[in-house]
């Protein structure tokens, strides 16, 4: 039986301008578009409040936040998922994808960088396909290039996971993000309460773990995003040398750059 909803008396939110209008909505897909402020019988009057598409995010952490609300605390999964959905769903977010860390540091970190991100996705995917979501989930890889697991955590998605973006995460510090490692301090002691000294250790973590791995996690990051028929991304670009990389590894979305060269 065809179901129809009108809402009436809206700001419409077009492609390119804001008109007083309403929406004929059938089966739950806009059968019309009308302009005008008239309310039909029966129409829902919106009294000029805006109406505008679903907004689609791209790249969010909400999810780790549900996950853990505080230090030490580790909230279920399926909790923290519906949470999560719902908190996206009241702020007229209708598709998102999830963003999971992938690459890990298992050895000798001062911070805690484990591994979460398959049985997180497997999951959201579970989840997903029981219909109990708000909004439509899909799957964001965060590829951390200074990591140890990078390689070993991204062969345990396949095509079957219908992964929409790999992104290319280089957080090694005195750059891109974290150019000014001073504010990368105040993160991190922030974050996870690091001493001077904890901190001078991760730091010099990192750098050797950059300099061992990051090359062949960049390119390996590249290819299985490839493999996955993800969209590739990059995270960061600060400098034009950084964007030419990136448009030889395909990358076709720019996340976050933080300065305007060759924008």
């Amino acid at each position: 039986m065809t179901e129809d909803v009108i809402l009436a008396n809206a700001t419409l939110v077009l492609a390119d301008e804001c008109v007083t209008g309403g929406l004929l909505i059938r089966d739950g897909a806009i059968a019309e578009v009308t302009q005008g402020a008239a309310v039909p019988a029966g129409a829902i009057d919106c009294g000029g409040d805006y109406l505008a598409p679903g907004l689609i995010e791209v790249h969010t952490d909400n999810l780790e936040r549900h996950m853990k609300p505080r230090p030490q605390v580790a909230w279920p999964l399926e909790p923290a998922i519906l949470a999560h959905d719902a908190e996206l769903a009241s702020t007229g977010i209708t598709t998102v994808f999830d963003a999971l860390r992938v690459g890990s540091i298992p050895t000798g970190s001062r911070a805690p960088y484990g591994k979460y991100a398959r049985p997180l996705a497997s999951r959201i995917l579970e989840m997903r396909e029981r219909g109990i979501f708000r909004i439509s989930h899909f799957l964001h890889l965060r590829a951390e290039i200074c990591s140890e697991t990078l390689i070993q955590e991204l062969d345990e998605f396949g095509p079957e996971d219908r992964v929409g973006i790999v992104s290319l995460m280089d957080h090694m510090p005195g750059q891109r993000q974290f150019r000014d490692i001073s504010k990368y301090q105040d993160y991190m002691v922030g974050k996870h309460g690091l001493s001077q000294a904890e901190f001078d250790a991760h730091v010099g973590d990192l750098y050797d773990l950059h300099e061992r791995l990051g090359a062949a996690n960049e390119e390996a990051a590249v290819a299985e995003g490839k493999r996955l028929g993800a969209v590739l991304a990059s995270h960061d670009d600060t400098t034009a040398a950084q964007v030419d990389i990136s448009a030889r590894h395909g990358v076709r979305l720019a996340e976050f750059p933080t300065t305007t060269d060759r924008l």
